[in-house]
């Protein structure tokens, strides 16, 4: 979810030169699809939340088959293993939307698979939040964990079917959600290398990180219902760097590093020794039109820049020596200008209102306490809101006045760790009119964010 985007096929390109075999999106684009294509990545597709409802109609279940796989399956097409259903749809914040109606389009997708001829090699899965299992208050230890009360019924009907159809059961677990908000949180708990002050200690097992505890208090809960054998695939997990305190580069490093380095050896976790766990890494890219309603980390989810830049590095390759990945290639960028706050500007009473404007149309989630730029001065959080607006219109010369405040320069007026970056010059999937002028915040018409790539890596582990 992205004001400007890379061309789908730089994005191929990226995935292929560092590695990756696996690739998670979370709809079915077809310029995403065709970027894909002919790449022999295996690519989880998926079913949004909002169309849920109407592949619980089989036919419109098998329409949206052969729109979205069987178009693909030919020589040069998408290698596609999984038909993701949804996202999340049990999440405590959809109030129940969709416990009714995620399993029939599960149950429908796989049956339309199977008729299609592609059943036995593409399987339909569930990505769920970790909020679907755990453990009673009075005993929350990972071998308590049990399926959330109001959905277990549905979390049952829906696990008997993945055994029965040979798919896995998956799920989205986020150590830093551990931490985020929680002071009180032992950090140490939310890494892998660690020693946290008290660990968490059930039936003789020291649990020193949330990610095994997590993870085994779903076995746990599976194993309540009789399929305790059932696979797991980690269909998100990953560490922001930037929108918190905690969401910084360091964090994310070390986060990684414990990450891959357990996968590599295939530790698994104390229920699952020596488990080969799948892991899809969340995520590709920075996204600067993403929700910031959980948070402004939201945004800088990515190991790449929004510009496919790698952040930091990363043992990709499970052999013990991390290296920088390697960057996106062929990236064109719109020219070197900034816009900023003039020097000389009078009329400086609007400005409050213009720098909530442009916040509002643009991503200043960098500009918070403990961020990359929240150390910034009153001139500098203006610049940078300025310039950020400016580069997600497309550097139109409107987009740079806001009522005599600003003017573009071309001196780069970064302030590291702050970066004022210059956007890429990919045309926008959806494209503002060009007589948007930031003179007149309160006519102007609200930024139409694109839809857009959103990947999600997988590591695939020796």
């Amino acid at each position: 979810m992205a004001t400007r985007r890379l061309p789908p096929k730089v994005m191929g390109q990226l995935l292929k030169d560092n590695g990756f075999k696996k690739v998670k999106i979370f709809d079915a684009d077809e310029k995403t699809m065709m970027g894909l294509a002919g790449t022999g990545i295996e690519t989880m597709i998926a079913v949004p939340n909002d169309m849920l409802a109407a592949v619980g109609d089989y036919r419109r279940a098998q329409e949206w088959v052969k729109k979205n796989v069987t178009k693909y399956d030919m020589d040069g097409g998408v290698n596609i293993k999984f038909v993701a259903i949804g996202n999340e749809p049990f999440l405590t914040a959809y109030n129940g939307t969709y416990d009714n109606i995620t399993v029939p389009a599960l149950k429908n997708i796989q049956r339309a698979l199977n008729k299609a001829g592609h059943g036995s090699a593409i399987k339909a899965t569930v990505p769920v939040n970790a909020d679907v299992y755990d453990s009673p208050a009075s005993n929350p230890v990972p071998s308590a964990g049990k399926f959330r009360d109001d959905i277990a019924g549905v979390m049952t009907d829906m696990v008997k079917f993945l055994n029965h159809s040979g798919a896995p059961f998956s799920v989205n677990i986020y150590p830093f959600l551990s931490l985020y908000g929680n002071d009180n949180f032992p950090i140490d708990y939310a890494f892998f290398d660690g020693a946290p002050p008290k660990p968490v200690i059930d039936n003789g097992i020291n649990y020193t990180n949330v990610f095994d505890a997590n993870f085994d208090t779903l076995v746990s809960a599976l194993k309540k219902i009789g399929f305790g054998d059932l696979p797991v695939v980690i269909g998100e997990v990953g560490w922001p760097t930037n929108g918190d305190k905690h969401a910084t580069v360091p964090y994310a490093q070390r986060f990684y590093a414990g990450l891959l380095k357990r996968l590599a050896a295939r530790q698994g976790t104390p229920l699952r020794p020596r488990a080969r766990i799948e892991v899809y890494l969340f995520g590709l890219m920075d996204e600067d039109a993403k929700s910031v309603a959980p948070g402004n980390f939201e945004r800088h989810w990515g190991i790449f820049t929004f510009d496919g830049r790698p952040k930091f590095p990363l043992d990709l390759r499970g052999n013990g020596r991390p290296a920088m990945p390697v960057p996106a290639r062929g990236v064109q960028y719109l020219p070197r200008r900034w816009c900023v706050l003039n020097p000389n500007a009078t009329n400086t009473t609007a400005l409050a209102d213009n720098v909530g404007y442009a916040c509002s149309r643009a991503d200043c989630t960098a500009l918070g306490y403990g961020c990359s730029c929240g150390a910034l001065d009153a001139t500098g959080n203006a610049s940078y809101a300025f310039n950020v607006y400016y580069q997600a219109q497309g550097q139109v010369p409107s987009a740079c006045d806001f009522q005599g405040l600003a003017m573009v320069t071309d001196n780069d007026v970064s302030q590291p760790p702050c970066n004022f970056s210059i956007q890429v010059a990919e045309t926008r999937a959806t494209v503002e009119t060009a007589a948007a002028e930031s003179s007149a915040p309160a006519t102007l018409p609200a930024r139409v964010a694109a839809a857009v790539l959103a990947l999600v890596l997988m590591l695939v582990t020796a």
